[in-house]
């Protein structure tokens, strides 16, 4: 294997870092799906705006449950069971939503789908920051959000080629979802076990063994030691009273509110409701389909940008700019939509907060939560911080249709915008730099002893 001058084997770890988030990728899809096959769904269900709601936002019910699963099972059981799961549930979900006949029995294998995401939205980040060194951290965690939306953008693709082939398109869209799921578990079943997983479950010399794969000699004692360090300071069962001790409580309230943020500061309800937002302005199925690719690319090329500068501006900088860009760009786009403009003056400004979201809220706040919580907690933790983020969204998404009809499209905008300043002044206050930092070193940035 060979070593670069960074003392460091770049080309294995960013090909484990690929592989891990190809859970990322299977959460784009079933993220983006739904925007394509809304408009089918309606005909197909009869939908209202409730239950156009709940069916969009049972994806984050499944979420809520697999990331208390995923913590559990992370723990417990270590990283790669967690992943090679979540891989199996994208599958049968996949092909159950693709040949539901029914309502429920569509919403019950939508939930199923959540879990996988859930699971895979916690632990793919999670593995890349524990396998990543301190100085390509922020960039390696950054490559599961890009795979999400590659997900994303080749999913809107493949909605927009396959609608015009009848009123059943959309069991195409969630059928072919098996196909990366298979993909994904054959790579995880190649993956190692996270090297600090393993130290703390006893098995040094397994970790040792991945350790050296990663980097020198020198990385390999040094990381070791501040492992075995943080559990000896830590030691004992994990549990979520001790996620919410009074050390670790700072950390794990910015994670959850971070989270939280990350959602409601309203960018979701524009990837989910694409059809919903240019339908309101006149534009054809076929330009709602088309305006789900433009935002595919859109958010693909900001989030290069975003991997390029999160280990350089650092995580906060970002946060900073993506908080106060959307706030402003809401507000200009609640205006237009309210004045009836053209599609494509509403698109220009939908694109402009995608590119805020995609360089800023969307990578940097999975990179945050992946790096600021203890060794001894970093599941459970986690798991907490990301069940916030699903519930979020699922209050989001399922809000959003009924905000509509009940205020116009242009309405929640404002409301968003809102809470987009709120994040800003969150982040300036209390959230502090992780660039460049080991995990163990963050453990006194962020944790009170």
């Amino acid at each position: 294997m060979t070593q670069t001058n960074t003392g460091f084997h770049n080309g294995y770890i960013i090909g484990i870092s690929f592989i891990s988030a190809l859970g990322g990728y299977l959460f784009g899809f079933d993220f983006a799906v739904i925007s394509g096959a809304l408009p089918f769904l309606r005909t197909e269900f009869l939908l209202n705006a409730w239950w156009e709601g709940f069916l969009t936002g049972s994806l984050a019910l499944g979420c809520i449950v697999g990331c208390l699963a995923a913590g559990k099972i992370a723990d417990g059981y270590g990283r790669k069971p967690g992943l090679a799961i979540a891989a199996i549930v994208f599958a049968v979900s996949s092909v159950g939503m693709a040949f539901s006949t029914t309502l429920s029995v569509f919403v019950a294998m939508r939930f199923a789908a959540g879990i996988g995401v859930g699971m895979a939205s916690m632990l793919s980040p999670m593995y890349i920051a524990e396998v990543s060194p301190a100085k390509v951290r922020g960039r390696n965690v950054a490559i599961n959000q890009l795979t999400i939306v590659i997900g994303i953008l080749i999913t809107n693709l493949v909605n927009y080629k396959l609608a015009d082939i009848g009123p059943d398109a959309w069991r195409w869209m969630f059928g072919l979802g098996v196909v990366p799921s298979v993909l994904f578990l054959l790579g995880v079943i190649w993956l190692p076990e996270s090297p600090r997983w393993l130290i703390v479950s006893g098995q040094a010399e397994k970790a040792k063994a991945i350790l050296n794969k990663i980097g020198t000699p020198q990385y390999v004692e040094s990381t070791m030691h501040d492992i075995q360090r943080s559990n000896a300071e830590n030691p004992g069962k994990q549990s979520y009273a001790a996620v919410f001790a009074k050390a670790v409580r700072p950390a794990v309230l910015v994670g959850i509110t971070l989270a939280v943020f990350q959602q409601l500061c309203g960018i979701n309800v524009v990837f989910n409701y694409t059809s919903t937002i240019f339908e309101s302005v006149g534009a054809s199925l076929d330009r709602q389909l088309f305006e789900t690719v433009a935002i595919g690319i859109v958010n693909l090329v900001f989030t290069f940008l975003a991997m390029w500068q999160v280990d350089k501006l650092g995580r906060k900088p970002l946060m900073l700019f993506g908080s106060i860009g959307l706030s402003i760009t809401y507000i200009i786009l609640a205006y237009l939509l309210q004045s009836g403009a053209a599609a494509g003056l509403v698109s220009v400004f939908v694109l402009i907060a995608i590119s805020m979201y995609a360089s800023s809220l969307a990578p940097v706040t999975w990179v945050l939560i992946s790096e600021i919580f203890p060794n001894h907690i970093r599941g459970l933790a986690s798991s907490v911080a990301i069940v916030s983020l699903w519930g979020a969204y699922f209050i989001l998404v399922f809000t959003f249709p009924i905000l509509a009809e009940k205020l116009g499209t242009y309405g929640p905008f404002y409301l968003y915008a809102v809470i987009c300043f709120l994040g800003f002044l969150f982040v300036l206050k209390k959230v502090r730099e992780t660039k460049g930092k080991t995990l163990e070193e963050l453990e006194s940035t962020f944790v009170g002893h």
